[in-house]
């Protein structure tokens, strides 16, 4: 599938956090800001450093009125343990079945030390208070991502 366009009401979906409570897209519609990010796998290098600045970054994130929600296609026991080992503070949600990357139009192929095969691509959806979908970062970089997306909507979203 497609990416969602801009403009638009991205797809909505409720998924289990690393807790097993249910949280969905709608719940945050005219309350906050919606930083929705993909990423492969949880613990792994990259994973683990882009999580990391967003956990380091989280009264910032709520300066801007806005909340963070991350997405792989881990159970939740993983990211538990992930939310555990790491000391994370935001939602982590499993996407088992990779529905939700489906209809995002993240999953797809990959390329890795010349191997392609079919995976969840990082990329950070930015959605207004308005439930519309503001802005998309296909080119995310794990070290800078928490920064990238706040300048955003500092610059953007008010």
């Amino acid at each position: 599938m497609p990416l969602p366009k801009i403009g638009n009401l991205p797809p909505s979906f409720t998924l289990e956090n690393q807790d097993g409570k249910k949280i969905s897209l709608k719940d945050f519609k005219g309350k906050k800001n919606v930083v929705l990010y993909f990423y492969p796998k949880a613990l792994t290098p990259g994973c683990t450093v882009q999580a990391c600045g967003i956990r380091d970054a989280k009264k910032y994130f709520a300066k801007l009125k806005t909340v963070v929600l991350a997405v792989s296609p881990d159970p939740v026991k993983k990211l538990k343990n992930f939310e555990d080992k790491k000391d994370l503070n935001f939602n982590l949600l499993s996407d088992v079945d990779k529905a939700l990357a489906k209809n995002y139009g993240v999953w797809g192929k990959k390329k890795f030390m010349g191997r392609e095969y079919m995976g969840v691509k990082r990329i950070t959806f930015i959605i207004g208070k308005d439930g519309k979908l503001k802005h998309i970062m296909e080119q995310v970089k794990t070290k800078t991502h928490d920064q990238d997306v706040m300048d955003y909507i500092k610059e953007n979203l008010k």
